[in-house]
């Protein structure tokens, strides 16, 4: 009796120790962190033809990304330790999107910076013609005052008659004259005016650049930020 009570003793042990080393042999085998792979660096973009395919990418990427986190939550729950293969899934599909992200903000990004350069460029072009053409118009002479002729000598009986139309003539040729130094002084001062307004249209094209500029760098500035703050940490997993 004595004997046969050892004899269980020592199976029970054997089989105790056998599912202890192959507990520890899974654990060591699942201990690790996941491994993540790495996405290749997004090559620039250089054309608004360039972004519009990145962007029908990205939404093609995301959908197979989805269906395949889905695919890998399926086996997971296969699994002895499905917690830590669950883990494994999320972290590869949060990589996963956030590559695809990082796509679409620079595609997106470079669309807007080519819609911005487009007004900008025709806004130079006709701020240019607008120039020019207040130069041409400003560098032609004024006319000259129409010019008197004589009148030949009248007739005696008819001098007095003749005399009061020639006198006639001059003065409305002055006024005329008068009138014509007017409008060239409005000339003038419209010409300076379209100047002031377009060195005030200058100025605010300039104030935007500077304000777009300065929000890109706050942007940049708060994604590195995000982008610390979001680092994912080593947690060891836990087995079910």
């Amino acid at each position: 009796m004595k004997q046969e009570l050892v004899l269980r003793r020592f199976r029970h042990r054997t089989f105790g120790g056998a599912i202890a080393g192959t507990m520890l042999a899974l654990l060591a085998a699942c201990g690790s962190a996941p491994v993540v792979p790495q996405d290749p660096p997004i090559p620039p973009v250089t054309s608004v033809a360039q972004a519009d395919q990145q962007l029908a990418g990205v939404a093609r990427e995301r959908a197979a990304i989805e269906a395949r986190y889905t695919e890998r939550e399926k086996v997971c729950y296969s699994k002895f330790f499905v917690n830590r293969c669950l883990d494994d899934a999320r972290e590869r599909h949060r990589s996963a999107l956030a590559a695809q992200r990082t796509i679409e903000i620079q595609a997106s990004r470079f669309k807007r910076q080519a819609v911005v350069d487009e007004r900008d460029r025709q806004m130079a072009a006709a701020e240019k013609r607008y120039q020019e053409e207040e130069a041409r118009l400003a560098a032609q002479p004024p006319k000259p005052p129409p010019e008197v002729k004589p009148e030949p000598p009248a007739r005696a009986p008819t001098a007095p008659a003749r005399i009061a139309e020639r006198n006639a003539r001059l003065k409305a040729a002055q006024q005329q004259d008068a009138k014509d130094a007017g409008k060239r002084a409005q000339n003038v001062r419209d010409y300076e005016a379209r100047k002031t307004e377009s060195e005030e249209r200058q100025r605010q094209v300039a104030e935007r650049k500077a304000q777009k500029a300065a929000k890109e760098a706050k942007e940049a500035a708060d994604k590195a930020k995000a982008a610390q703050g979001n680092a994912p940490a080593n947690q060891p997993g836990q087995g079910q």
